[in-house]
């Protein structure tokens, strides 16, 4: 088995991730270790006093899948499908993400803000994965 192969995620020869299986848990694994970090940095923050616990926002766990869809716009390359594919899954998760956030929104910030992270990476996720593939094979 060659190295690209035995790689997770499983990517083809331009980089773009392969199976929606493996670019779903990546997220995840993205936004569980976002959140891990934020829990960590909230608790140090509570421990010297500088704020209470399950302030910080959690938005900020988007970071890392934000970071692989920045990944996966660029190896798809420049054309129409990335571009329409990216703004839809946009503003398609972010509105998911706000309505999460509205509907925990008497929870901590730290909270309403990991469960609207969330919801945005996993719409973002499927959006991107079957709308650009889709886009692709139209116009390409």
């Amino acid at each position: 088995m060659s190295e690209a192969q035995s790689s997770f995620p499983r990517r083809d020869e331009s980089g773009r991730v392969t199976g929606l299986a493996d670019l779903v848990g990546v997220v995840l694994a993205g936004l569980v270790i976002g959140v891990l970090a934020l829990l960590v940095f909230d608790w140090a923050f509570e421990s010297i006093g500088l704020a209470d616990f399950g302030r910080t926002n959690g938005w900020l766990a988007v970071i890392l899948p934000a970071w692989l869809f920045l990944e996966e716009y660029r190896a798809w390359g420049p054309g129409p499908a990335r571009l329409v594919a990216a703004l839809v899954a946009a503003v398609v998760g972010l509105t998911t993400g706000l309505l999460a956030a509205g509907l925990a929104a008497g929870l901590p910030p730290l909270v309403s803000g990991a469960a609207a992270a969330g919801g945005f990476a996993l719409v973002y996720t499927l959006i991107w994965y079957f709308g650009v593939r889709w886009l692709d094979r139209r116009t390409g």
